[in-house]
């Protein structure tokens, strides 16, 4: 006989594991995640645009370690 695996939604698991919607770990939890997004959207773009992490910092004002912090998400 097959053992029936038990199967969650991501929702459920995060719910239960992080907090749900609205509590401070949770709100902080989706805020480090959206920081991280970021971070790696703007590495992909400036990659796809051939720009090294100085030349991006020099277009929008701000050092290279700046941009690499943002990158990689602090």
């Amino acid at each position: 006989m097959k053992k029936k695996i038990k199967t969650a939604s991501l929702d459920a698991m995060i719910n239960k594991h992080i907090g749900k919607r609205g509590s401070s770990k949770r709100e902080s939890f989706e805020n480090d995640l959206r920081i991280e997004l970021l971070g790696c959207e703007i590495k992909r773009v400036r990659q796809q645009k051939n720009l090294t992490q100085e030349e991006l910092g020099s277009l929008v004002g701000v050092q290279k370690a700046q941009i690499s912090k943002i990158e990689n998400s602090f």
